[in-house]
């Protein structure tokens, strides 16, 4: 009993928010929509809070990919497209080629090693991991590497708030198994549920061109790509659901969170809340337009 009341001390304690500049890694299905590439941007133009390490390239699979295991190639390769057009670099890394909940046990790859390998660096503090696709590369270095558990804060989009009534989300549907690994593992666990709340990171043609168009040459790919993934005519506006993530690192007054005890998630992929669970951070709403004032500001200065 007294070594579980210690392990929900150091939860606490980890769980604070962040208030200076943490290390952190990005974990990105980079090429599954055209919101991972705000994110990856947003994370790499916010040095005065985030000092990102490395990206990792996630797994994915829909009509955008062939398989698992392409999509987390062209998750790789969109990522050092963005670092291109930026004029940037970051040690990137291939992750899994296939999803835990295909069978796979959690195996090595360069992702996993290097997500070992800087979680054990522990001179700066703890290591952020930010998730913002299928969480398999993530369940799989903790798998591999318990230990590593004491020395991260893990910080996902996915899944829908507790109370909501369907949890068909994306991100977790394609690895449940590897949320299940996650939700076990006792590592700190900072949660951005899609619905309703990263939903509300809405916008739209004209206001990315009113904003970016012209810019730079990165703002005009991300104005580019945004208006090739139209969905319908008439009225549209997509949520850049990713962003939720990196602007909580920024400021966690844009993504107000509470603690809640971690949640069990059921066979058929439901939450199932139980008392007295170790705690776990959730947040609860976000401050759309402050998020997308910070992220035009920093990618209208590229152009300056």
């Amino acid at each position: 009993m007294a070594q579980i009341n210690n392990n929900q001390e150091d939860l606490i304690e980890k769980l604070k928010l962040p208030n200076d500049r943490v290390r952190a890694v990005l974990d990105t299905d980079a090429y599954n929509e055209i919101d991972d590439q705000f994110a990856i941007v947003y994370a790499l133009l916010s040095p005065e809070r985030i000092e990102l390490e490395a990206i990792y390239a996630a797994p994915f699979f829909n009509s955008r990919s062939s398989s698992a295991e392409d999509g987390m190639e062209q998750s790789y390769e969109e990522i050092d497209r963005l670092l291109g057009l930026m004029g940037m670099s970051r040690p990137t890394f291939r992750g899994s080629r296939k999803f835990i909940s295909d069978g796979q046990a959690p195996t090595t790859n360069p992702a996993v090693e290097d997500l070992i390998s800087r979680s054990r660096e522990q001179d700066n503090g703890p290591l952020y991991v930010l998730a913002i696709g299928a969480i398999t590369n993530v369940a799989s270095a903790i798998q591999i590497a318990p230990d590593i558990v004491k020395n991260i804060v893990v910080v996902w989009l996915g899944g829908h708030a507790h109370h909501w009534p369907e949890n068909e989300e994306f991100n977790l549907r394609q690895d449940p198994e590897a949320v299940r690994i996650i939700l076990e593992s006792n590592a700190p666990f900072v949660r951005v549920p899609c619905v309703p709340v990263a939903d509300h990171l809405l916008t739209t043609e004209h206001e990315l061109g009113h904003y970016l168009k012209g810019q730079s040459p990165l703002s005009d790919y991300l104005c580019r790509i945004f208006s090739e993934y139209r969905e319908h005519d008439g009225a549209w506006a997509k949520v850049i659901w990713d962003i939720s993530v990196v602007a909580w690192l920024i400021n966690p007054e844009w993504v107000p969170t509470e603690i809640v005890p971690t949640p069990i998630l059921t066979e058929d992929n439901h939450w199932r809340t139980v008392p007295n669970r170790h705690p776990m951070r959730q947040a609860t709403m976000v401050k759309r337009d402050a998020v997308f004032t910070d992220l035009f500001n920093k990618l209208r200065s590229l152009g300056g």
